[in-house]
């Protein structure tokens, strides 16, 4: 199986540049977006198979934007970052089919775990 196109969505530019960076030296072909209309301008022309999404950015949040990619990119699979556990937000990813959470900072492994078993649920 191929490595996974991911798509990082975070505004905090340097976190999402050293991520993708750290994605990259194991293969997997990365992006960096920093908006919700950067997200929604580029996820059909990326074609994303994972998308880890930072759940506080600035004037929406990730659970909105996860609303709407279900219903523009369905297939898409969605893995949430925060810096901030909140169990309510949780569930409502859940609800809403994100794949997992996960609360910065985690390690890298743990996040490349996550990743193969979302690819691993197309195989």
């Amino acid at each position: 199986m191929n490595k996974a196109r991911v798509m990082i969505v975070d505004d905090e530019h340097d976190f999402a540049a050293t991520l993708a960076e750290r994605l990259r030296l194991r293969s997997y072909d990365t992006h960096v977006v920093t908006s919700h209309n950067e997200t929604l301008a580029l996820i059909n022309t990326i074609k994303p198979d994972v998308l880890l999404l930072d759940l506080n950015l600035p004037g929406i949040s990730g659970i909105e934007i996860l609303m709407t990619l279900r219903n523009v990119s369905p297939e898409v699979e969605v893995i949430l970052l925060t810096g901030h556990m909140d169990l309510a937000r949780s569930i409502e990813g859940l609800r809403l089919d994100s794949f997992h959470y996960i609360v910065k900072p985690f390690d890298i492994q743990e996040l490349i775990e996550k990743i193969d078993a979302v690819r691993g649920r197309h195989a």
